[in-house]
């Protein structure tokens, strides 16, 4: 069962779907065409069915049924998700140096005065 929802999450219009903050869902489907808002909406049943996220979408699919054009872009990355979608860029190479606690906030440091 596990591949099926893999394969099905692989299929989404909008990559990381299920990552992205219902605030902002109406601005990420705003380009997408009725029939990927559909794809969404029966994703969303299927799995999720959050009432919040499937009246978004229904009244954007509402919405393109009655005339509406998709409009804007699909987006490269998804600042509200904070790196989580494409992963940290953080390596050995560009972490911070190790920072060591204060000597006043260990107890078993010596050099704390008593």
């Amino acid at each position: 069962m596990e591949d099926d929802v893999s394969a099905d999450h692989d299929a989404l219009p909008l990559p990381d779907y299920d990552h992205l903050p219902i605030g902002s869902l109406a601005s990420h489907i705003s380009a997408l065409s009725a029939d990927e808002v559909g794809v969404l909406l029966d994703y969303e049943r299927a799995h999720g069915n959050r009432l919040p996220v499937t009246q978004v979408l229904e009244h954007r699919l509402e919405a393109l049924q009655d005339g509406a054009e998709p409009s804007g872009s699909l987006p490269e990355s998804y600042p509200e998700l904070g790196g989580a979608a494409r992963g940290s860029k953080v390596t050995e190479a560009t972490s911070g140096p190790p920072i060591n606690p204060p000597s006043h906030g260990d107890p078993t440091n010596p050099a704390q005065p008593r």
